[in-house]
């Protein structure tokens, strides 16, 4: 069942929803990716015992072992992810939390979209569901408006 706002948006408001929608868009793909990227590391760190480090005293690319990071010398690539995907979840957030505001969805909303930044792969289901409901909202709302103004 799609979701209906608690108001109506007023159409002055669809420019910026659709802005809204590709930020939240943008920013989904890349929580998305990021957090896949966490779940390798996380195996790579738990199950093997190891992180990947770039560029340092064992060639260009090798599996270390934790302990052992900074004497590999090099970029640790396994802590820059998990850096990463921390900064882009915070920017999912406040996508979701701009594009539930403009489209005058309540809270909950806002509780479920954002748990596709934190289960692996939610963030490409979500973010095509959303995509869907929003811009099918604002198709029937400019259909509605030519039909009243024709």
């Amino acid at each position: 069942m799609p979701w209906s706002p608690l108001r109506v948006p007023p159409t002055r408001d669809f420019p910026t929803i659709r802005r809204s929608l590709l930020f939240y868009k943008v920013f989904a793909y890349a929580t998305g990716t990021f957090l896949l990227l966490v779940c390798t590391e996380v195996v790579l760190r738990y199950v093997f015992g190891s992180e990947v480090v770039v560029g340092g005293a064992l060639g260009a690319v090798a599996l270390v072992a934790p302990e052992q990071v900074r004497a590999a010398g090099g970029f640790n690539l396994s802590l820059a992810v998990l850096i990463t995907h921390g900064y882009l979840f915070i920017a999912y957030l406040i996508s979701d939390f701009v594009l539930i505001t403009v489209m005058r969805y309540p809270i909950t909303r806002f509780l479920l979209i954002a748990a596709g930044g934190v289960v692996p792969a939610l963030s490409f289901i979500m973010e095509a569901r959303v995509k869907g409901e929003v811009q099918g909202y604002l198709q029937e709302r400019e259909r509605r408006l030519s039909i009243r103004t024709a």
